[in-house]
């Protein structure tokens, strides 16, 4: 039997962020803007990988908006959860123990 191997970034976290926009900014530009700003301080304040960031525009009955989602592999997924509400709206949040599920699946 091989050796169990350790999962470093223990939470898989995931999660969709709207940001509504002002009148006259353009949701694209707001979108592109966070995605950088989201991967520039996560890079910077929080220890993890496998991120993905990926932002589009879209609209609802609130009006235009830019829609961010996160995807992230890390030790503190509240932190990052706390750091995103203070964007915008966090939804549809998914936080995951990639160590419960692989013991799980050996188990």
């Amino acid at each position: 039997m091989a050796p169990e191997q350790s999962i470093e970034f223990r939470y898989d976290t995931q999660l969709l962020l709207d940001k509504y926009v002002e009148e006259g900014e353009d949701p694209d530009d707001v979108a592109d803007d966070l995605v950088d700003e989201i991967r520039d301080y996560i890079n910077e304040n929080f220890q993890g990988d496998s991120m993905v960031v990926a932002g589009d525009s879209g609209e609802d009955d609130y009006g235009e908006k830019a829609i961010i989602k996160l995807h992230y592999h890390t030790n503190e997924p509240w932190l990052v959860l706390a750091y995103c509400r203070g964007l915008g709206e966090i939804y549809d949040i998914v936080v995951e123990d990639m160590d419960r599920q692989s013991r799980d699946m050996h188990g």
